[in-house]
């Protein structure tokens, strides 16, 4: 491969030539005059295909709510965790948006999906750093359904905790009605007296539950909305779009 030296990079084909971008960086290649594919290749094209597609499609659902900087790999380490999955989405648990930094960085007990929908987070002595005055938590939850690539409603709610005192436990109410899988995104910033810290060892963005949808046992029976607790030092944010569909 050939790095891009040009003032005005490109990515795509260009005559014999295709442009990509690994890591903040253009290279080029040529292209093969023929290609012969097997079925176990055409297999894996497809397979890297979907993946593709469906990060994308889990990405840009998350995008619109997080306030950190992703790392160049993010895209690429995704896939690769969606093509070993296949329909087990929950073998994304654990993705980190920001490779350099984790949720458990910070808490080192994790937090918990429960089957009600409530996340919890145990409580534990939060890692202070020096300067820090506070430290920012976001609870991201997207209902997702994958085979239709909607995404029916966002819920974010976040928390200002004080690094000095310990963290009490805490439960979030995440309720966000539809169809498809709860995804729960869970970040945390460490914020200075002037403004968050834009150290990428300091924000952490982590996938840590992926629950199945459900399938209600009585469906004939007429449902009730839930009632939701509004928790003290909580600010919860709302998006319920009827559908979004995403290209």
């Amino acid at each position: 491969m050939a790095k891009q030296m040009s003032v005005i990079p490109f990515t795509g084909k260009l005559g014999p030539l295709i442009g990509y971008k690994r890591n903040g960086k253009y290279f080029l290649r040529s292209m093969p005059e023929s290609v012969q594919q097997t079925a176990a290749t055409r297999r894996a094209s497809r397979r890297f295909g979907i993946a593709s597609r469906k990060g994308a499609f889990i990405r840009h659902a998350f995008y619109p709510h997080l306030d950190i900087h992703c790392d160049g790999g993010h895209i690429n380490r995704l896939n690769k965790l969606l093509i070993a999955a296949g329909d087990q989405h929950a073998t994304i648990t654990g993705f980190r948006f920001n490779q350099h930094t984790g949720v458990d960085r910070f808490f080192p007990v994790a937090p918990r999906l429960l089957p009600n929908g409530i996340l919890n987070i145990p409580a534990q002595t939060i890692a202070g750093y020096k300067g820090m005055a506070t430290l920012e938590v976001k609870v991201i939850a997207t209902r997702i359904d994958f085979r239709s690539r909607q995404v029916a409603g966002s819920e974010t709610v976040t928390l200002m905790i004080d690094p000095d005192t310990t963290f009490q436990e805490t439960n979030v109410s995440l309720d966000v009605p539809g169809e498809g899988s709860l995804v729960v995104v869970f970040q945390v910033r460490a914020m200075y007296r002037d403004g968050p810290s834009g150290n990428r060892q300091y924000m952490a963005a982590d996938i840590i539950a992926v629950a199945a949808p459900q399938v209600p046992k009585h469906a004939h029976k007429r449902t009730y909305p839930k009632r939701k607790i509004l928790l003290p030092n909580l600010t919860y944010t709302y998006a319920y779009p009827a559908v979004i569909q995403l290209e």
